[in-house]
């Protein structure tokens, strides 16, 4: 299993999620960071680097609407990666 931290601003908007959204991201949590050392991550994800951005990547939770961007580097473990989360929420993350 990979690494990871969370921005101040992902807990933020994590806070304001409610518990049922929480749940479910957590699950697509669980789910990417199972993937993340493989760097396959499965299509119900749809996991992918941000047009634009280096090193942004964003995941989709919650069937089209939940997002979470993150980044995703070398872990300081062997053979491991690390996940950084950046933002998370609906559609309204992009504004930010």
């Amino acid at each position: 299993m990979p690494t990871h931290e969370e921005d101040e601003l992902f807990l933020d908007q994590y806070r304001k999620l409610t518990r049922e959204q929480r749940a479910l991201f957590r699950r697509a949590a669980r789910e990417l960071s199972e993937d993340a050392d493989s760097g396959q991550f499965r299509a119900s994800l749809r996991a992918h680097p941000m047009k634009g951005q280096k090193d942004l990547w964003e995941m989709t939770w919650e069937g089209n609407d939940g997002r979470a961007m993150f980044t995703y580097t070398q872990s300081h473990l062997p053979g491991k990666r690390h996940i950084i989360w950046r933002r998370i929420g609906s559609h309204g993350i992009y504004k930010k």
